[in-house]
């Protein structure tokens, strides 16, 4: 799959196991996800167009020991969601970024488009600085709160699906949006939750994401 995903882009891909990973994130190991995993095989679908995201499951939630196993690890002890991203994405779209990290556990094989905040520049982020991985079927990994970030992108005409772990109300509605005070509170677009969108991605732009991601829309072919 990796070789093939080289061959048909024009940007390399990478392996979330290559050392160039590292200032992104973690492969994470130790933890049992199979529950999850099979909650999400059994009980969630892959839509025929885009993406549906999940911020909160209560039954993958209830996923014993695993779930404070998660929240007591790996966030040390704070309140976390669980929930599930699965959709047919194939193009960049734009970044979002969170002040925690992330967990990701994909149940299918997926591409991840990453950067870095310290890339965003004026509330900008210019195409061609961004780095490509490829994220197998059953991989674990942690994306650091300076990872910026969207959806997966699919590497199969069947779609993908994604566990997501965040610290609780993450990607959730704010009841009432705090005033901007510097630059960076424009992008903040949900709770924990700051976003450069592409300007095609119109249902971004609608919700009021800023309009900062420059350059072509990319899309991983696979």
């Amino acid at each position: 799959m990796l070789e093939r995903l080289n061959r048909l882009n024009d940007v390399p891909v990478y392996s979330v196991f290559d050392p160039e990973f590292k200032t992104f994130g973690n492969v994470v190991a130790g933890y049992d996800f199979s529950p999850l995993i099979a909650f999400m095989e059994n009980n969630t679908s892959i839509p025929e167009n885009g993406n549906v995201y999940v911020a909160s499951v209560p039954e993958m939630e209830a996923a014993d020991p695993l779930f404070s196993q998660l929240q007591n690890g790996i966030y040390g002890g704070m309140p976390i969601q669980i929930g599930y991203c699965n959709g047919r994405n194939t193009t960049y779209n734009g970044f979002e970024y969170h002040k925690g990290s992330e967990l990701n556990v994909a149940v299918t094989d997926f591409c991840l488009v990453l950067g870095h905040t310290w890339q965003i520049e004026n509330n900008t982020f210019t195409v061609g600085n961004e780095t490509v991985f490829f994220v197998p079927e059953g991989t674990a990994l942690e994306m650091f709160q300076t990872t910026l970030h969207l959806s997966p992108c699919r590497v199969t005409d069947r779609g993908f699906k994604d566990i997501v772990v965040l610290p609780r109300g993450t990607n959730t509605p704010f009841n009432e949006k705090p005033v901007p005070r510097c630059a960076e509170d424009a992008l903040l677009l949900q709770k924990n939750k700051w976003v450069l969108a592409h300007p095609e991605r119109e249902p971004l732009i609608r919700q009021g994401a800023v309009p900062g991601l420059l350059g072509e829309n990319k899309a991983i072919r696979y």
